[in-house]
């Protein structure tokens, strides 16, 4: 039997260089366009930031996440959902008062980082592991939030995807699992090439790779012109892939990406490498979705 490879789509993320890409995803009509798009294309899980949808800049309302969800359930569609937890982490000094925060800092009490995941329920959220310097600013996730964060989702049958941007953060995530806040199997993703973290080389996702816990399910990606030899990488290492605009707004040189078509060239590397691209029931099964055995 061939590997079994789930492919993420990232299709918006909470950068601010969507003006750099003519038919970014704003609006939660278009953002949720661009998950059923992707999920045409192949991808079995959609990995949702939203914005606000008159100036584009990345947001944590609550009632926007609603919506994408709902515009995707009401289409029918079977794509696993994975809501960010994301938003809420950044802090930016000002300069004057450097205890002070400043322009930038979107600094949350955990419990509303979690809001939206502890009303909408989704598939899947994402929980960011460890503190780092993420380009200019501090994106700031302490343990004592991370285990709040971590039983909001436990208690809501939501499951975590730990993100790991260093070797640390994996180091970190084996005690949350030690301290049964997270269940097995655990669900990793490896992200790499994000300025001041971990390099989208090779060397560096075999060696997050290693520290994984025995039998956990893990992906890996890198950003930018490494998105797509990391999608061979991770494959070759026997994880799963993630692509998106979030991570890489090209196709090629000069060539404008869509999420679609990201999918489809991961999907093309996959088939290519001889694994089996899995459909969102299968990829379900994979991960024990708690959601999706209890309903």
């Amino acid at each position: 039997m061939s590997q079994e490879v789930i492919v993420t789509c990232a299709v918006t993320g909470g950068h601010e260089n969507h003006t750099k890409h003519p038919d970014f995803p704003i609006t939660p009509k278009q953002i949720a366009d661009a998950c059923l798009e992707a999920r045409g294309a192949g991808a079995a899980i959609v990995h949702i930031h939203v914005r606000d949808p008159d100036t584009g800049t990345p947001t944590g309302d609550p009632a926007l996440y609603r919506e994408v969800v709902e515009r995707i359930k009401e289409a029918g569609s079977d794509v696993l959902i994975n809501l960010t937890s994301g938003y809420g982490g950044r802090f930016a000094p000002s300069d004057d008062a450097p205890e002070v925060a400043g322009p930038g800092t979107n600094l949350m009490k955990p419990e509303e980082r979690m809001r939206h995941v502890a009303e909408l329920r989704p598939d899947i959220c994402t929980l960011d592991v460890g503190t780092m310097n993420f380009g200019e600013r501090v994106f700031m996730n302490l343990p004592a939030h991370l285990r709040v964060m971590a039983k909001i989702a436990q208690d809501a049958g939501v499951k975590p995807e730990i993100e790991c941007f260093e070797p640390g953060h994996i180091v970190f995530a084996h005690t949350l699992i030690a301290d049964g806040l997270i269940d097995a199997p655990p669900m990793f993703q490896l992200c790499l090439g994000i300025p001041f973290g971990s390099p989208a080389t090779p060397e560096i996702m075999t060696a997050m790779r290693n520290l994984l816990p025995e039998g956990a399910q893990w992906a890996g990606f890198g950003i930018s012109r490494q998105e797509f030899p990391m999608v061979a990488q991770a494959i070759a290492l026997g994880g799963h892939v993630r692509v998106g605009l979030e991570d890489n707004l090209y196709l090629g040189p000069g060539e404008f990406a869509t999420n679609g078509t990201l999918v489809e060239r991961a999907v093309g590397i996959a088939q290519g490498l001889g694994a089996t691209v899995v459909e969102p029931a299968r990829a379900a099964e994979l991960l024990d979705l708690p959601s999706r055995s209890q309903h």
